[in-house]
Order: C-alpha cells, then structure tokens, then sequence
C-alpha cells in the first residue's frame, strides 16, 4: 500500500502561501509582540543561516537525530520481526511496551540528564527511545503479515530459522518496516527538539528556547519555520529512498487496484 502523504508539490506550496497570508494578516490585525508578521519572520531566517554558530547546532541537532535513529532502527527493527514471528518474544515484550507507550519520552529527559548528563548521550537516548516504537510496531506488523505459505516452502527447501528471516520474512516485512521508519522520522524531529529546549546547551532547540527567552520573538517563529522545513526536507528524501526499496510492492499494488 502506497503511504497516504506523498511528497510536497505544488498544491502543498499554495497551502504554505496561504498559511503565511492568513499569518501575516491575524499578526497585523493582532498587533501583540509575541505574534510577529510572518515578513519578519522570514526576513529573520537569512540572519539566522548566517551566524555559523546557529548552522553548526542546526547540523549538531541533525547529528544526534540521525544517530538516534539508526540506533532505533538497529535495535527495534529486529525485535519486531523476532515478536512477529515467536510467540515467546512477543509474550516477553508485550507488557514492557504497554508500560512504556504511554509515557511521554521527552518527561523521562530530566531522569536521563541524572544518569547520563546533559551531553550528547542523554539527548541521543531520548531520540532513540522516540523513534524505536513506531519503528518496532511496525517491523511486527509487518512479520505477522508474510504468509505462512511462504516459509514453510523455505524451510521445505532446508532453509534454518535465521536464514527464513533474513531472507523472506525481512524483504517481505520491509515496506511495514519503512512506513515506521517514516513516522520514526517525525517522532525522532520531535524528540530531538524538545530534549534540547530541556538541556539548552546546544541544537536547534536551544535557539529557539533562548530566542524567546530574550524576547525575540521573530527568531522563535524563524526557528519553527526551520524546524517544519526540516521536517519536509527529511520526509522528501526518505520517500525517495523508500520508493527506491520498494518499487516492486507499490507496482503489486497498482496491479491489484487495477485489478479490482
């Protein structure tokens, strides 16, 4: 099934246009200094681009994100594909994760700040916790739809358990895995931002939350413009990747609409 948000395009840039119209009006109509017009905000962004200290924890930021994230996708993808498919698995992990779900991962920011500091380590650990539950429900979802059918033909062929995995349960499970590798995408961005707003040390966070604590408020609004760029920019380049991987299963899919 092809994802249900595709990449920007021209109807996504009118949305944006009118969005900053009907900002920059209710601002001038406003007329209250915490909601600067959107010109000012966007007259701010050069000034921004421009301060290598504001570029490096922009990149500082993406840094740990990335990081966090192919952590999550080291760690959680396999244990979903492994609670997909064992029984044992899925009844050893299930009630940690209906502990853990709920629970806001940016609230657990100042107990991790206790253990690890307010470095690197505790900022990449929040994103990482962020992003490894979509990630794993996904890579289980995934696992327990491939057809029975499927493996028992490769075990008749004498594969082992491993090699079934490896072989066709993870190419079968793979466009599950990476629709939760999208939402991974968002919840790392989230995770990421909010940590830093806690720590303030470095990132883009950072920016935003000393931004408003000096009262400018246009740099807030310039960094939230950043952080929402970012976010498309990211979301476009892995929906390039992941119509690359899995070219094969959304021309199943036109067959079968087609079909149909």
């Amino acid at each position: 099934m092809r994802p249900l948000l595709r990449a920007p395009g021209m109807s996504a840039l009118l949305v944006c246009a009118a969005l900053l119209a009907v900002w920059e009006i209710a601002a001038r109509l406003y007329g209250n200094p915490g909601l600067p017009t959107a010109f000012a905000a966007l007259c701010e962004l050069p000034r921004i681009f421009a301060d290598p200290q504001a570029a490096f924890d922009i990149l500082d930021s993406l840094r740990r994100m990335v990081i966090g994230f192919a952590l999550a996708l080291v760690v959680a993808a396999p244990i979903g594909l492994l609670m997909g498919r064992s029984p044992v698995a899925e009844a050893l992990m299930n009630p940690l994760l209906m502990v853990v779900y709920p629970i806001p991962k940016a609230a657990l920011m100042p107990l991790i700040m206790l253990w690890l500091g307010v470095g690197d380590a505790s900022k990449i650990l929040v994103v990482f916790l962020g992003v490894s539950l979509p990630l794993l429900y996904h890579s289980y979802q995934g696992a327990r739809a491939v057809e029975e059918k499927m493996l028992w033909s490769a075990a008749a062929m004498g594969m082992n358990g491993a090699q079934r995995m490896f072989r066709i349960v993870l190419p079968a499970a793979l466009p599950e895995i990476l629709t939760g590798c999208r939402t991974g995408i968002v919840m790392g961005l989230i995770t990421m931002i909010t940590s830093e707003m806690i720590s303030r040390q470095t990132g883009a966070g950072n920016i935003l939350f000393n931004a408003m604590d000096m009262a400018q408020y246009e740099t807030v609004y310039a960094m939230i413009i950043v952080i929402g760029a970012l976010g498309i920019l990211l979301d476009v380049c892995f929906e390039a990747v992941r119509a690359r991987l899995t070219k094969w299963a959304d021309k199943d899919a036109d067959a079968t609409v087609a079909a149909l």
